[in-house]
């Protein structure tokens, strides 16, 4: 499916969301207003709110409050992106400039506590204390999941269990947080926990494909081959190929990423190394059982177009080309 396909159940939601996500930023400072302005005006597929709008539908009928959790989802979204472009000195982010480079690294972390401040603000005056709850949560793991990948990357010493506990802290609590506000929004709480599951699944498969990403040709992917070895991130490949290559090849990746990070000549034969010792073969194997066990969870839910639709987005999130 199409993300054109994708968005057709709740096309008109989503219209309405953007104007209600462009109020929310409104502020009486012109120089905030300019920079919020920049950044709706680059906005990505928006992925988050759709997560939510689809299992609000899939489950019930969209109304005010699944507006607030996806604007509040947003808002804290695009918080979190504005601060690492700062932690990342990040000059650029989906092709434009990022915030930190036009206006400073001062302006672009007040911006981004501002966002935050708004998410509180919004819970309160909408009365939505479950919702600040279940955001507030998603906030907590994605710092708790960039500080033990921080910890870890200076040891080289991840395990793939802790892989899978820092990826489900840093990218999939906020998919879990979408799919799990979107049942509460339409008042299903029998349902909260079950998408709370399929949404952090759906998570984990999605940070395996950007993880792949990182060993194809620089044409075809959003970002540098190589970034995450320069970055010493420790992916799942190479995870993989250091728990199970021959020592000799673990030794030389090892010296690569700790000392040798910054040459390119290393670092591509550092990609080769991991392609070669099938850590690609391993992490697609693994994106594709989290998703399927993700897909497993809606198979109680009755079919709707819905359904379909959210079906779709979980096969986009694998297939993908960047």
């Amino acid at each position: 499916m199409s993300v054109k396909e994708i968005m057709s159940p709740v096309e008109t939601e989503m219209g309405e969301f953007e104007n209600r996500f462009r109020a929310s930023m409104k502020s009486k400072v012109a120089l905030l207003d300019k920079i919020t302005h920049y950044i709706i005006k680059r906005k990505g597929k928006q992925m988050r709110p759709l997560f939510i709008f689809l299992t609000a539908k899939m489950h019930g009928e969209i109304n005010d409050k699944t507006y607030d959790a996806a604007t509040l989802v947003e808002l804290l979204h695009t918080a979190t992106l504005v601060h690492d472009d700062v932690v990342d000195d990040a000059n650029e982010r989906r092709g434009f400039f990022s915030v930190n480079a036009l206006w400073k690294n001062k302006i672009a972390v007040l911006v981004g506590d501002y966002m935050l401040s708004k998410v509180l603000l919004l819970s309160i005056e909408n009365d939505n204390p479950r919702l600040l709850e279940v955001v507030a949560r998603a906030v907590r793991e994605m710092s708790e999941g960039e500080l033990l990948q921080i910890e870890k990357a200076r040891k080289l010493d991840i395990t793939e269990e802790v892989y899978y506990e820092v990826i489900r802290q840093k990218t999939a609590s906020l998919i879990s947080t979408c799919c799990e506000a979107g049942a509460l929004s339409v008042g299903r709480l029998d349902e909260a926990e079950n998408m709370r599951k399929f949404g952090e699944l759906v998570g984990i498969s999605f940070q395996l494909k950007d993880d792949i990403f990182d060993y194809g040709e620089p044409g075809n992917i959003g970002k540098p081959t190589g970034l995450d070895i320069r970055e010493r991130k420790m992916t799942l490949p190479l995870i993989h190929v250091l728990n199970t290559a021959p020592k000799e090849v673990r030794k030389e990746l090892i010296n690569i990423v700790k000392r040798h990070n910054e040459n390119p000549k290393k670092v591509r034969r550092a990609v080769n190394l991991v392609i070669e010792h099938g850590g690609i073969d391993y992490a697609h194997k693994k994106m594709l059982e989290y998703k399927q066990e993700a897909l497993n969870l809606l198979k109680d839910i009755p079919d709707s177009d819905a359904k379909t639709a959210i079906m779709g987005l979980v096969d986009y999130t694998t297939n993908r080309k960047k």
